[in-house]
């Protein structure tokens, strides 16, 4: 984009530098002409007005009064009835020349060389030159910068639209002062927190639903547990049967649920999670130190998890935000392999979530200090869109866990070693 621009900005500054250039130079190389052609004329008539007054008073023609007049290097010829009149040296080739009647019927030329007036031509064309060389620069330079001022802001806009995506639905306050694309910023924005709500609301609904169905069929099997122990040889093979459906039936459950999970996480990679929270801990120290406090860092080494990067961070980002403005303290981070898991652990020393707020801190649109209540329940959402888990493990102080899956051998092997392509 960037490029196209310049090279449109480039050619319409060529264009009217190519329309404007030229007659510009074609002008000034005739004014020069023009002007020296003027001069020589009017030299011509007062020549020739002086020499009229000689004829007048019956004297005769004395050049040497008029040579002050003939411009040096020029050869003034004045032709009369009588006689031919010649003073200065030859003009050489193709001079410049310029005749006057006299009254006294005869006429005064002058003929003066043509190098100096082809030199002032030369010159001036050297200034039209260079002012259409400084346009042109000119022209490059804000060409460049319009260029750059148009493509970085719709490079932005449609990283935003990647990022809104992959699953991050977080605003973006980054305005550009272009009113076109400052509106499709503010339509991300809006879709990205309607997104972020379908989300959320699909998610609670899938596990309500999924609570519910497990509550009933586990009920269901214990009664066909009931029933299969009687004695009665066919309602005891009736409920074997149907046992055996219901539990079928659990399975299909589990695997539908695995694999909407699974088809959440499928812009999940594997990840150095390691350097990643690094990566934030260096982003957060500064504004934790502004507040007079520090952020202590419990990271092992080469923890592989299968995540997004951008929603890992963010998900992070807001736990170390939601223990900066309600904690209290140093703020701990934490990270380790645990039970299968990569875990990940922010803490601090503050009083903690009251015992009220603990079933709600999650829900969007609830909290108990006067902020929007959206940013936990984002978090979870990031977290859970790479088939992770989220949960609040400590009310006081204040422990939040975040369990991402581990990546398998073939997943690092992939991100170590990709084949090259076969060509066909």
């Amino acid at each position: 984009m960037r490029r196209r621009i310049l090279q449109a900005t480039l050619l319409a500054v060529a264009v009217t530098t190519v329309v404007l250039g030229l007659p510009l130079g074609f002008s000034a190389l005739k004014l020069v002409q023009d002007l020296t052609g003027a001069d020589l004329s009017t030299r011509a008539q007062q020549i020739a007005t002086l020499l009229d007054e000689q004829v007048a008073n019956q004297r005769p023609i004395d050049l040497n009064a008029v040579r002050l007049a003939v411009p040096g290097g020029a050869r003034l010829v004045v032709r009369t009835q009588a006689h031919d009149y010649v003073y200065g040296p030859d003009p050489g080739e193709d001079p410049l020349v310029q005749s006057v009647p006299m009254v006294q019927s005869g006429t005064v030329t002058i003929a003066a060389p043509s190098a100096p007036v082809r030199t002032q031509q030369l010159q001036v064309a050297g200034l039209v030159l260079m002012l259409v060389v400084l346009s042109a620069g000119t022209g490059m330079i804000v060409a460049s910068v319009t260029a750059r001022r148009l493509a970085d802001p719709l490079r932005h806009v449609a990283s935003r639209a990647a990022r809104l995506g992959a699953g991050d639905f977080r605003p973006d306050p980054q305005r550009h002062e272009v009113p076109e694309l400052d509106r499709v910023a503010d339509a991300l924005d809006a879709s990205g927190a309607a997104l972020s709500q379908l989300v959320q609301r699909e998610r609670e609904l899938v596990g309500d639903v999924s609570h519910q169905l497990r509550s009933r069929l586990t009920a269901l099997h214990l009664r066909l547990e009931a029933l299969a122990a009687v004695d009665d040889a066919d309602v005891s093979e009736e409920a074997g049967a149907a046992l055996e459906q219901a539990e079928r039936l659990s399975a299909v459950l589990d695997d539908l649920l695995a694999a909407a999970t699974a088809a959440r996480a499928r812009d999940a990679e594997p990840l150095d999670v390691t350097s990643l929270l690094n990566q934030v801990a260096d982003e957060w120290r500064e504004p934790l130190r502004n507040h007079g406090r520090t952020l202590r860092l419990k990271i092992g080494d080469e923890l592989l998890a299968r995540a997004t990067p951008a929603r890992l961070r963010e998900a992070i980002g807001v736990l170390l935000d939601n223990a900066l403005r309600h904690g209290e303290g140093p703020v701990t981070l934490t990270a380790r392999h645990g039970g299968g898991t990569v875990l990940i652990e922010v803490s601090d020393a503050g009083s903690g979530v009251p015992d009220e707020l603990v079933p709600h801190v999650f829900e969007r649109g609830f909290s108990g200090h006067g902020s929007t209540g959206v940013g936990l329940a984002l978090a979870r959402a990031l977290v859970e869109a790479d088939g992770g888990r989220l949960e609040l493990s400590q009310a006081r102080p204040a422990m939040f866990e975040v369990f991402l899956r581990v990546a398998r051998a073939d997943d690092v092997l992939g991100l170590l070693w990709k084949p090259e392509p076969t060509p066909r």
